[in-house]
């Protein structure tokens, strides 16, 4: 089975994700209005998994949008635009260059940012010129710090009148929408108040994904894991704390462990849950081992260097991906909410391919944007802003 959930969604954003996600197996269009129907969309990083797997969902569930390919090398960006059709474009950006990009997003309508890793990013350059060139935004970060800094351009954003989503991926992203049904859910049926939140995620080897998320969750072990108990603030040794999770048929139960992510402070503090956490786990089971032991041997400066951590993932890329082709890229998200009257309530997504799924929980996003369901503003995936 492709997804699992307990949960449906009443708020655009969260039917938009749900909705999407589903049709992976069954591919067809998505309803836009007419205005939007034919909009640019520039995707940054257009080359990676994640931006090649969003240009690609985007592709299927609304034909008529004109794509366009954004990143440094020609080379493959000309053979992503021959894989999406005559749609699509290629446009050399650098997204470190605010000339580049404000150049880029001159003539879009909307940009999607995938060119991570977002760790140890010292500025939110792409959503700085979207708001200059009045461009509608949804980023894939996965990073606390870097999501806050996007959240700080909330007022910017709303003067511009432009919607942006940041953390608008999988996880976070569509995990969020999860945690967000459940609270919802819990809210309308019980007597209780919501408790404890608690994310699980898993991946089989990178999810495919290859030198980015591998750079992405090394760096990850150079942070302390912020988490909530009782609305207290806590800090936590990373890749610790490991608990063995039922993801139900198809995954099973596997060993996750904390890590600092997101969601966690957005869904505490925007979903007023007092108690939250975030842990994650891989397959094989020795990468689990290696990721703790590179949390205990190596100090955190060496972790929070990303030239560091690029030498790493360049020694360590080529045993990734002999592993990965092995491994495959299943992917589980499971969210449990406790209430205060012992109401349990569960929702579990899995499917078979990491690299596809993220790429239509991305578009799910963009298509909720383009279709007007969205305020002015920067948001989180489990804020609902949307127009009257």
């Amino acid at each position: 089975m492709m997804a699992r959930s307990v949960v449906h969604s009443k708020s655009c954003c969260s039917a938009f994700a749900f909705r999407a996600s589903a049709v992976e197996t069954r591919p067809g269009r998505v309803r836009i209005p007419d205005k939007a129907r034919d909009a640019r969309v520039l995707v940054l990083g257009g080359t990676g998994r994640v931006g090649g797997s969003t240009a690609l969902a985007l592709s299927k569930l609304s034909p008529d949008l004109r794509i366009v390919v954004g990143g440094r090398n020609r080379e493959k960006g000309d053979s992503m635009v021959a894989t999406l059709g005559k749609n699509s474009a290629f446009a050399q950006v650098n997204i470190d260059d605010m000339v580049s990009l404000e150049r880029a997003l001159a003539d879009v309508d909307l940009v999607v940012h995938t060119a991570g890793p977002f760790q140890q990013a010292q500025n939110c350059n792409v959503l700085e010129a979207a708001i200059a060139t009045k461009t509608a935004y949804v980023d894939v970060c996965d990073d606390t710090r870097y999501a806050l800094l996007a959240k700080s351009f909330n007022d910017k954003a709303a003067a511009a009148n432009i919607s942006a989503i940041t953390t608008g991926g999988i996880y976070p992203g569509v995990s969020n929408v999860m945690a967000a049904e459940l609270v919802r859910a819990a809210k309308d049926e019980s007597k209780g108040e919501p408790e404890k939140l608690r994310f699980y995620y898993y991946t089989a080897g990178t999810g495919g994904a290859g030198p980015t998320i591998l750079a992405t969750s090394f760096l990850l072990l150079g942070e302390e894991v912020v988490a909530y108990r009782k609305g207290e603030k806590i800090k936590l040794k990373p890749y610790s704390g490991g608990l063995n999770i039922d993801f139900g048929k198809g995954i099973g139960k596997r060993d996750v462990f904390l890590l600092n992510l997101p969601e966690v402070k957005s869904a505490h503090e925007i979903l007023g849950v007092p108690t939250v956490s975030a842990r994650f786990g891989t397959a094989p089971f020795f990468w689990n081992w290696g990721m703790s032991a590179m949390t205990n041997l190596l100090p955190p400066e060496y972790l929070q260097d990303r030239s560091k951590v690029q030498e790493l993932v360049r020694q360590f890329d080529p045993i990734v991906r002999v592993i990965d082709g092995i491994a495959g890229e299943r992917v589980s998200m499971r969210v449990d909410l406790e209430c205060s009257d012992g109401r349990h309530a569960v929702a579990i997504f899995t499917h078979r391919r990491l690299s596809v799924s993220v790429g239509y929980s991305t578009a799910a996003f963009v298509l909720a944007i383009l279709e007007g369901s969205s305020k002015p503003g920067v948001w989180f995936p489990e804020e609902v802003r949307t127009l009257p």
